[in-house]
């Protein structure tokens, strides 16, 4: 069986398209964990929608008693404080995503089209579509949007498609996608294999990917 990248590796090369002074809005799931892999030599300005905004990792085993229940980002893990760090109100942490002042966002996805359309309503246990959370705001405010996922369902279900079969959370908004699997670029074009994971061949990856993906002049595998 072909072993696929684990989450905090998706995290990790998620952390690599960062730049020094960005400010990021990071969401729940594979993306909340990028925080948590920034060199010493870089800054970047970590934002979360319920109002925090300059906080740093994750806190690790072994770190429970620096755990503060007021410091925690999107996905309800703490985090650690950092020199300048805020607490602001929630309108305000909205006004600034709706502003345009964050400039990149990772999400999560259930599906992402090869024209870069985003569905990421939560589900509920029966399957049926439940809430778009803030999720809603993030693409149409921010400047980058980064998709971290699996590239299929846990049962092989393709999640990157020809067209989104789930509600739409906006159209064309997902500039790039970094799965356990590949790194992949929407483009004009369509979709550009840029990367792809140790192990892994275009060929396969390719077979679990709806949309034909074009190959990158530059194509390698992943690296961290």
């Amino acid at each position: 069986m072909k072993i696929r990248l684990d989450r905090e590796v998706v995290a990790m090369r998620v952390a690599k398209e960062f730049q020094d002074g960005d400010y990021v809005n990071l969401g729940v799931g594979i993306g909340a964990d990028a925080g948590s892999y920034i060199p010493p030599d870089k800054t970047v300005f970590f934002h979360s929608e319920q109002g925090l905004l300059g906080y740093g990792r994750i806190l690790t085993e072994g770190e429970e008693d620096l755990a503060d229940f007021n410091l925690v980002n999107a996905g309800g893990k703490y985090v650690v404080p950092l020199p300048g760090m805020c607490f602001i109100h929630h309108a305000d942490s909205f006004a600034i995503v709706r502003g345009g002042h964050i400039d990149v966002t990772v999400l999560g996805a259930l599906q992402v089209s090869e024209q870069g359309d985003l569905a990421n309503w939560s589900m509920n246990p029966d399957g049926k579509v439940g809430n778009i959370g803030g999720a809603m705001d993030m693409p149409v405010g921010i400047k980058k949007v980064i998709v971290a996922m699996e590239h299929t369902t846990h049962n092989n279900r393709i999640k990157i498609v020809k067209k989104c079969t789930l509600p739409l959370t906006c159209p064309r908004c997902v500039n790039l996608i970094v799965t356990d699997l590949a790194v992949i670029e929407v483009t004009s074009r369509g979709l550009l294999l840029k990367e792809f994971a140790p192990g892994w061949s275009p060929e396969e990856i390719q077979s679990l990917t709806e949309p034909t993906l074009i190959l990158a002049d530059d194509l390698r595998e992943m690296e961290l």
